[in-house]
């Protein structure tokens, strides 16, 4: 009689009265409904958990939170190598889930990528994300933790391994020839007066002649005529600005 009577009102209210409200208003012990989130939904978020964790490993724990427990202080309902944090199920809130509890009227965005540390001193990336009802409250906690200790410590290494000295801020270009190294050439002292060439003053070309002189560019065959075509300059010019660096070298 009862089943009866609820198909009855469900069908006549459609969406604008609920099972659940018919229940509660006749019998007070349904007012408790769904103080819990749903042991479908448990089963979801676990199987989803195994997924992820099997999908990447011994390294990523993967937490469930049921927000709307009557026992908060075992708010774990699923958990996925636990051995990371030394949780099990049946554990409490972490500070993230408090949060939520506190202040779940303001909560906007799921919480992502962002690094902890567990109580051994592993660090962990994680992300948390908000299992919200049809009101958009947080009921639940899905929390992905990835231990990266490891390859935070591998990348320190890499790090302190491959860095240069902090003059150094860009890798150093490995050329395929010597045409290409000329090139490279010219483009660095270019960048060292930072100026094009037409705006280039006498002493601007010098300087430009002095830094590929140095760098051994005019060891190069045909380099001559290369940098007379870059600077527009004569190649009686460019002799010219070589003999005067020399000699202001010699005489240093």
């Amino acid at each position: 009689m009862l089943s009866a009577k609820v198909k009855f009102v469900e069908f006549k209210a459609g969406n604008c009265y609920t099972v659940k409200n018919f229940l509660s208003g006749i019998f007070p012990v349904f007012s408790h409904f769904k103080k819990d989130m749903k042991k479908s939904e448990i089963d979801f978020y676990q199987r989803l958990a195994h997924g992820i964790a099997m999908q990447f490993g011994t390294n990523c724990e993967v937490v469930v939170h049921d927000l709307e427990s009557s026992d908060l202080d075992h708010s774990i309902v699923a958990i996925e190598n636990g051995h990371i944090s030394g949780r099990k199920v049946g554990d409490g809130p972490s500070h993230i889930v408090l949060q939520a509890l506190h202040d779940s009227e303001h909560l906007e965005g799921d919480r992502l990528s962002y690094l902890t540390r567990t109580r051994d001193g592993k660090i962990m990336k994680s992300s948390t994300i908000y299992i919200r009802n049809e009101d958009g409250k947080p009921i639940g906690i899905f929390a992905i933790n990835y231990d990266i200790s490891l390859m935070s410590a591998a990348a320190q290494q890499i790090n302190s391994f491959i860095s240069t000295g902090p003059e150094e801020s860009q890798p150093e270009p490995i050329s395929m020839n010597v045409a290409d190294l000329l090139d490279e050439l010219i483009e660095q002292s270019a960048r060292s007066i930072g100026k094009p060439v037409a705006m280039m003053t006498r002493e601007d070309k010098i300087q430009f002649i002095r830094s590929l002189n140095d760098a051994g560019a005019f060891l190069i065959t045909k380099s001559g005529p290369k940098v007379c075509e870059f600077l527009s300059i004569s190649k009686y010019t460019l002799y010219s600005y070589l003999d005067e660096i020399k000699s202001s070298q010699q005489q240093s």
